[in-house]
């Protein structure tokens, strides 16, 4: 886990970036609305996020398929836009706090929490871990009505043997 974590967090920080940055520019440089500012610049991080996700972060893991992997992925990722909002408008709105500043902590704040809902997800439904996945499959989950079936596990490793054809042990002595 901690390895996908520090993959995550890289591919998401250029993500945030793009967010940040991105949601500024249109906010403030172009004249966006809140909303739509935010909309824009999490779409285009989200593209991002899935190609660096699926490709690096969890390329080990399976997929459930590029097409529903991908309806998951970016359902998930509406998911965190509105954790997003909910930030834009509890700050500006209910707080009455406004301008550039707080709507970047707003920013901030919706991503920070966004970003553990969507790490939870990725891993639970997106990207399942390939031992999870077997034992779903085992569980006798059903497609279009008929059980999937359920490859055997694969056998267990042939112990290794030295030169002269003698199994060796394992570990130390």
């Amino acid at each position: 886990m901690a390895g996908e974590g520090v993959k995550f967090l890289i591919v998401g920080g250029a993500g945030v970036l793009i967010v940040l940055a991105g949601a500024d520019v249109l906010r403030f440089g172009i004249g966006l609305g809140r909303f739509t500012s935010v909309t824009i610049a999490t779409a285009a991080a989200t593209v991002w996020t899935f190609v660096g996700n699926r490709h690096w972060s969890f390329r080990h893991r399976e997929g459930a398929g590029t097409r529903a992997e991908s309806v998951a992925f970016f359902v998930l990722n509406g998911i965190g836009l509105l954790i997003q909002y909910a930030c834009i408008g509890v700050i500006d709105d209910v707080l009455g706090l406004s301008g550039r500043l707080w709507y970047t902590v707003a920013l901030v704040l919706g991503i920070g929490l966004g970003t553990l809902f969507r790490f939870w997800s990725y891993r639970k439904w997106v990207w399942v871990a390939p031992e999870v996945r077997l034992a779903r499959l085992r569980r006798g989950r059903h497609r279009k009505g008929r059980t999937v079936p359920v490859p055997p596990p694969p056998p267990a490793p042939a112990p290794r043997r030295d030169l002269a054809g003698h199994a060796r042990r394992h570990g130390p002595g």
